[in-house]
């Protein structure tokens, strides 16, 4: 199964990616291809997220540092929220955010990879503090709430990892922010795949009504050695487990 689950998501990747540039709906950084793509109404999408009730309940959120989730990032600072941001392949770890501590005029900055890390401190997991909401990027998703990245893994090792240290549970709410094209029919489900609750999209919100596919930490059988010898906080993990 593995092999072919893997296949299949290497197809829906590169249809998705093919489709949004074809469709003319793809936005900078481009060619998205290899990325988790931007997409023209993202503000639209992010808005849509912002709006519930799950959001404006959350005090500390953790969002991913790609393009597409700039402006939820954004509104997190706006709205006075603690920002957690994985640093891009996890090589520095976290980000941890208080929009208290940045000048008003430089939120906007400070939403960005660059500015994160000119505005935010490396936090260790276990010094940050318990997340009340998740957004992860996506290549692509079904209405089931599976979701794929662009195939590295990292939104899957970032939610292992507070799983481990406890900052995150089998309830926290995870949402994603999508173009309606890559929304697709069935996405393969393996074990250390974390399905999402609800998909924002520029023009609508799609709630995910099916049990939820959440692994209790890093599943480390499943980990290969060298992914783990390139993540030092993973190597780290790794070693400390004996």
């Amino acid at each position: 199964m593995g092999d072919n689950s893997r296949e299949v998501k290497h197809s829906i990747r590169e249809h998705v990616w093919r489709l949004l540039e074809e469709e003319g709906v793809a936005a900078f950084p481009l060619p998205v291809r290899g990325r988790i793509p931007n997409f023209k109404g993202a503000e639209r999408a992010a808005a849509q997220l912002c709006s519930t009730k799950e959001y404006a309940a959350a005090r500390v959120v953790k969002v991913n540092p790609d393009s597409p989730q700039r402006e939820v990032r954004l509104r997190c600072l706006i709205d006075n929220k603690i920002l957690i941001m994985p640093t891009p392949r996890l090589r520095d770890g976290f980000l941890l955010i208080h929009p208290s501590r940045i000048p008003r005029n430089r939120l906007r900055e400070a939403a960005t990879i660059k500015g994160a890390f000119v505005y935010g401190r490396k936090t260790q997991p276990g010094e940050l503090p318990d997340i009340d909401l998740i957004v992860i990027g996506s290549v692509a998703v079904s209405k089931h709430g599976d979701r794929i990245g662009k195939g590295e893994g990292y939104a899957e090792l970032e939610y292992g990892i507070l799983r481990e240290f406890g900052k995150v549970s089998e309830n926290t709410p995870i949402y994603t922010t999508v173009h309606e094209l890559q929304i697709v029919e069935s996405i393969p489900r393996e074990p250390y795949d974390v399905t999402v609750d609800a998909i924002f999209t520029p023009s609508r919100t799609i709630a995910i009504k099916v049990e939820r596919n959440r692994p209790p930490g890093i599943l480390w059988d499943l980990l290969p050695q060298q992914k783990i010898r390139e993540i030092p906080l993973l190597e780290q993990l790794y070693r400390e487990r004996g």
